[in-house]
Parts: structure tokens; sequence; C-alpha cells
């Protein structure tokens, strides 16, 4: 894995800047993307949405004024980036209707499952990066799992992390088939979080805090131990053995959490995202 390049957001070199660039589906990934380019500097007539949804078009126009298509024409000839933002289930439809328009462009999907093999099979192009991101990015704070054909050149790559940029970070995968653990781990993590601030939100709760302020307490917590483990560089088992004072209240209620099996639960709930992220490639594939 290569560690993630510094936001180039606001350079004025960006490779995004004047580029011809379409998106293929206009749900919440696509609005993260879209508000991404606009602030790394990209005219929003350079900028084509397809969906067919009326309601998801009207949406997009108002929002960012970008022109929006119910279906893929030639108006996306000329198009050097395409961004693959639909649901599995869709995409080899909606791939078999672009290509003819799309000669030539670099592909980035954020499809879950749908593998590059036949990503290829259907749109005739080897230059294609698929990617895992997850729904922080909508706040410019997600976190994106990164693999590339090796028809893919240097220049597109850069390409390919320009358009990340601006969603937060990522990591480059040596193989393809690390994306179902990315899937696994930081794609499906943000319900995890969740899952996690809402049994702390019940228990302060139950406690006798407010549940608003049980809620900002907890979120705070994650926000501020997250980037503890980040800045620090010491190892989390560190970390975690400074909060654990012996026979203090950490150390009870770690005591808890290993006696129900937490971990381990947390691990079978992992393999089987994984395996889930597997059966959709299988599912939905060529």
């Amino acid at each position: 894995m290569n560690a993630p390049a510094l936001d180039v957001t606001t350079s004025p070199s960006s490779p995004l800047i004047g580029q011809r660039i379409a998106l293929i589906g206009g749900g919440n990934m696509a609005s993260a993307i879209l508000g991404a380019l606009l602030q790394a500097g990209c005219h929003a007539t350079d900028i084509t949405v397809v969906d067919p949804g009326e309601d998801a078009r009207a949406r997009l126009q108002e929002r960012f004024g970008v022109p929006t298509l119910a279906a893929a024409d030639a108006r996306l000839g000329g198009s050097r980036l395409v961004v693959w933002a639909v649901k599995p289930q869709t995409f080899r439809e909606a791939a078999r209707a672009a290509a003819p328009f799309l000669d030539g462009a670099l592909h980035v999907s954020v499809a879950a499952g749908i593998r590059c093999a036949s990503m290829q099979a259907w749109l005739g192009s080897a230059r294609i990066v698929r990617t895992m991101p997850n729904t922080p990015a909508l706040v410019g704070l997600g976190m994106t799992g990164v693999y590339a054909l090796p028809g893919v050149t240097t220049e597109d790559r850069a390409l390919a992390e320009a358009l990340l940029a601006g969603t937060g970070r990522w990591v480059w995968v040596d193989e393809e088939a690390a994306l179902d653990a990315v899937t696994a781990l930081s794609g499906s993590g943000p319900a995890y979080v969740f899952y996690f601030l809402e049994a702390m939100r019940e228990s302060g709760a139950a406690m006798g805090l407010p549940p608003a302020v049980a809620l900002e307490l907890a979120i705070g917590t994650f926000i501020g131990a997250a980037q503890l483990a980040r800045q620090s560089g010491e190892p989390l088992e560190v970390l975690r053995e400074r909060v654990t004072s012996k026979g203090g209240t950490t150390a009870a209620a770690l005591a808890v959490l290993e006696e129900a099996g937490v971990k381990r639960a947390f691990g079978a709930a992992m393999q089987a995202a994984w395996r889930r992220a597997q059966e959709l490639g299988d599912a939905y594939g060529a």
C-alpha cells in the first residue's frame, strides 16, 4: 500500500481543471464528488451527470449548477474522466449504454462489488481505477481504497488522486481482491462507528444524562481518540493502556467487554462483510 497523497484541491495545476468530466449516477457519493470537483476549481459546465431520476437531476442542477442527462448520449463525447457512481445491480446496463460515447476516457468506479474485469468487458477499456470510498466523504473526511489496472498510466493515477483529494484520504492497494477487505473495514466502517455511538448515547441516557448530551460526549470522544491515534504515532495498545488504570473505571468496563467477547464478535462481523463483498462481485459481474 502507498501512503495517501497530500490534498491537492487548492493547487492551480490540478489536472482536473479544464477537463470534461462525466458522472454516471447522481446519489450521495456523486454529490460528494461534485462538491469536491467544484472546490478544486472545475467549472460546472465542464461536468455532466447522467441519472434517470428526474428528482435527482433537478436536485443536482439546483445545488451544483451542472448539466444533467436522463440517459447517456453523444453529449458525453470528449469526457476525459468518467466517474461511475451507480448501484451495482444497474452498472452493467449503464455501462453498455454509455460506452459508445466514452472512447479514450479514464474510468473511475466508486460502485461496491463490481470488479475491474466486468467493467473492462462492458466498457471496452483497460483504463479503469476501482475505488471503495465511505460516506464521510460527504464531509471531506472519507477513507478510500484504490486499485488500478495495469493499463492505467501515471498520469491517470494523478487524475484519480486529484478526484479523490477533496473527499478525504486514500490508500492504493496492489491487488484488487484487497478491496473486499477495504469494503469490510472502512467501506462499512462508518456504520460500526454509528452503532457504537448509539450504544454510548443509550447507555449515557440510562445513567441519567440527557440523550443529546450523551451523544455530544460520545461523538467528541470518537473524534478525539481517532485524532490521537493518527497523530501520536504510538501503538493502539499503548494508548489504551494509558487510559486503563489498574482497578479503575476503564479496567472495569474493558473486563465486561472482554467477557462478552466483543472483539471476537467484531471480527466475525467484519468477516461477514468481507464475504458479502465477494458475493456481490460474483452476483453482479460479467
